[in-house]
């Protein structure tokens, strides 16, 4: 007989990527645990000043010291998520009818609006 007089549920097309495990939405925080920061310094007191830096920032870095000559400090991924700027917190404006921030005792809506 055919299938077409027995519903069987709905194929799915997406099959083959579910079975083997891949993470469709995979995505990582740097400087976790999981996934620490790979920096390199050129010094050991250069290593130091760094490490003060990511513990201070509460971050993971796994820090490695370069002391052949021409050798560059790579600290890039720290000073990106160092440079970060926090959300800027407005001040709530007072409704009409509430008294003025002034402080003049008047309503908002008949002192400084």
């Amino acid at each position: 007989m055919s299938d077409k007089f027995f519903f069987k549920g709905r194929q799915d097309a997406r099959q083959s990527h579910i079975s083997y495990g891949y993470q469709t939405k995979a995505s990582h925080k740097p400087g976790t645990q999981k996934h620490p920061l790979e920096l390199v310094v050129t010094s050991e007191a250069r290593q130091q000043e760094v490490a003060a830096m990511v513990k201070e920032a509460n971050l993971y870095a796994n820090i490695q010291v370069n002391v052949q000559p021409g050798a560059t400090e790579s600290i890039s991924e720290l000073t990106v998520l160092l440079d970060k700027s926090s959300p800027l917190q407005v001040e709530k404006k007072p409704e009409r009818n509430e008294a003025c921030l002034c402080g003049s005792g008047i309503k908002y809506k008949k002192c400084c609006a």
